[in-house]
């Protein structure tokens, strides 16, 4: 019982760190204010995590054990190209999506941290961005993908749109109106697009055969 209480205890702190260091950076945000945020004296929290970088390193940890977990084994049982499209932009969505403060994190760290970010990103999420640029190649192989997509920029303009579209697309919907109503597309709207657009960018429509002819 005690060892998941400070399981829980430990969950906690890194929701509520996330959440802060999301709206106010890592640099704005200090150790009493996470432990004000949960509801505990600092003390305790620094009985979890030593320091606060050891806090940021446990926040962005967190994250990066999903990917190295999660993603492989969804990859890995999708049966065609569509499957692993719909699966690997959808784990991306999830993910995200569950608690935007994660894509907001992960802007935030890009602009304050940009070289830290990059050998993270280069560490642990090139081995799957790798594995679904070899499906692309071999979708083009069979004529199913569009043989005018790179397969690396589009991976880069998908992923780049979706954290992006989740951590402002609440702001810049503020870019247009609907007529007629003058509402503004919510965010999950905004999703169903990005999903149709990379969709449409990526699988030819049409048999290859057909095109060539």
């Amino acid at each position: 019982m005690v060892g998941n209480t400070q399981t829980e205890m430990r969950q906690r702190i890194l929701d509520h760190a996330t959440r802060l260091f999301a709206v106010r950076g890592f640099n704005g945000t200090s150790v009493q204010a996470v432990a004000e945020a949960v509801g505990i004296r600092k003390p305790s929290l620094l009985y979890h995590f030593k320091s606060k970088d050891a806090l940021r390193a446990g926040v962005l940890d967190q994250m990066l054990n999903h990917w190295k977990d999660e993603i492989p084994k969804v990859l890995a049982a999708a049966s065609t190209g569509k499957d692993r499209f719909a699966t690997g932009v959808g784990a991306i969505i999830s993910f995200f999506t569950a608690d935007p403060n994660r894509a907001r994190l992960v802007v935030r760290e890009m602009l304050d941290s940009p070289e830290s970010v990059r050998e993270m990103l280069d560490t642990h999420f090139r081995p799957w961005t790798s594995m679904i640029a070899d499906y692309i190649r071999t979708g083009q192989e069979a004529g199913s993908i569009r043989e005018d997509v790179d397969p690396e920029s589009w991976i880069v303009q998908v992923v780049t749109m979706c954290i992006g579209t989740i951590a402002v697309g609440d702001v810049t919907s503020a870019l247009v109106r609907r007529r007629g109503d003058g509402d503004r597309p919510h965010p999950s709207e905004q999703m169903k697009e990005l999903v149709r657009i990379a969709r449409q960018s990526l699988f030819n429509t049409r048999p290859k055969e057909s095109q060539d002819g």
